[in-house]
């Protein structure tokens, strides 16, 4: 900023620039850790990147599993 308050400080230095605004990249998790089935409770490990958890069926009643994340 100014001393003078009017406004010609160094460029880059005012409100909404620099770092912070960005699009939030490491808040999530990126995929489960691990597939549920909500009908039975059987879990598995999520192995297969790039596939929901959804796309799997339970080896046990054949149910869609859905994604959890360890904690």
């Amino acid at each position: 900023m100014s001393p003078f308050g009017d406004g010609t400080g160094p460029q880059g230095l005012g409100p909404g620039t620099g770092r912070g605004l960005g699009r939030r990249q490491g808040m999530g998790r990126g995929g489960s850790s691990y597939c549920i089935c909500p009908s039975c409770g059987y879990q598995i490990p999520h192995t297969q990147r790039g596939a929901p958890c959804s796309a799997i069926n339970c080896p046990k009643c054949n149910t869609p599993m859905v994604g959890r994340f360890c904690q």
